[in-house]
């Protein structure tokens, strides 16, 4: 704001001053006029320098008032700007606090859903263990009771398999020891025992149709008989008593003469041979196996007609399954159990 530099006023005149000024104005009129005319633009300027300092005061109240006015405005939009980020501050931590409860509650139902998969892990390990412990079993009795290697062999290949997709490494000691006793059961002759069972089937089911030696005899001895001559009676009638009454040597390669009652008993004898021959095979008893057949084999020699092509294809039927190793020596699978029971004692 510009300062209103006021003209000194004129002093007053003093008496001693009139008269000499009194004495002086008709002397100097332009002088006065001079003066007067200063005094005059004196008071003009100062009257302009006021109105101009009042002029400058009234617009800058009025720019004071207005940008106090704005600034008004604008603390009371700062003021609301401030409320409204208090409001979204205050909605960020309320949605922040939620989700840190959502997270904590996750976390717990992670903990709770990890305890859970390792209890059902565990108990799902033990089934399985429980399971190939009873495929264990069943396959040593197989060997143990039947011998049946085949059977074995295929229970722990099952048992294999089951760990296999367990796919857990505390089972590899198991899964070793198993594939070690397959290894010795693999290598045991393997005896097609079902075929020959079914080959001593059928020679029992063809053991009635085989002819009897003491029948070639007969048809032998019918033979002369049959060619006598008709018309001597007598030669007839002495070999009719000839034949009521025969005394025979037995030999070693002679065919034993069997009345029709006996032949029935002999027959059945054999077929109980070929039987029990079958139940020694499957029991694997080797000593009972052969006895039984070397048995068939002799009474089908001294019994029945060797020249017939049944009955000799019969006796070698027989020596070959004589030749038959039965019982072989079988390996047990006491590795695989041992290693199960230390699994289970250091689960």
């Amino acid at each position: 704001m510009n300062e209103i530099t006021q003209s000194p006023l004129p002093q007053p005149v003093t008496q001693s001053a009139v008269p000499a000024q009194a004495a002086l104005r008709p002397q100097h009129p332009a002088l006065a006029l001079g003066a007067l005319l200063i005094a005059a633009l004196a008071l003009a300027a100062a009257a302009w320098s006021w109105f101009d300092g009042h002029e400058q005061a009234r617009d800058l109240k009025t720019e004071l008032g207005r940008r106090l006015a704005e600034s008004g405005k604008d603390v009371s939009e700062a003021r609301l700007l401030a409320r409204n980020a208090d409001d979204a501050m205050r909605q960020v931590s309320e949605k922040v606090a939620r989700i840190e409860s959502q997270m904590a509650m996750s976390q717990q139902q992670q903990l709770a859903l990890e305890t859970l998969y390792k209890d059902l892990a565990q108990g799902r390990d033990q089934w399985a263990l429980a399971e190939i412990e009873q495929v264990l079993l069943t396959a040593a009795q197989q060997l143990q009771l039947a011998g049946n290697v085949k059977a074995a062999i295929i229970a722990l290949e099952g048992a294999d398999t089951r760990l296999q997709h367990l796919n857990k490494p505390q089972f590899t000691a198991l899964r070793r020891a198993i594939a070690a006793d397959l290894a010795n059961l693999r290598s045991v002759p393997v005896l097609d025992e079902v075929g020959a069972s079914a080959r001593i089937e059928a020679l029992v089911v063809h053991h009635a149709s085989w002819p009897l030696a003491s029948a070639q005899a007969s048809e032998a001895a019918s033979a002369p008989r049959a060619s006598t001559r008709a018309t001597d009676i007598g030669q007839e009638l002495w070999t009719e008593v000839k034949s009521l009454v025969q005394i025979r040597r037995i030999e070693g390669n002679e065919a034993v003469l069997l009345p029709p009652d006996q032949a029935y008993f002999l027959r059945e004898n054999l077929r109980l041979r070929l039987l029990s021959a079958r139940l020694a095979l499957l029991a694997r008893d080797q000593t009972a196996f052969r006895d039984d057949l070397s048995a068939a084999s002799e009474m089908l020699s001294r019994y029945f007609n060797t020249r017939d092509a049944g009955v000799a294809g019969a006796i070698k039927e027989l020596k070959r399954l004589s030749s038959l190793q039965i019982a072989a020596k079988l390996p047990g699978i006491e590795a695989s159990l041992a290693a199960l029971e230390a699994h289970k004692g250091n689960p």
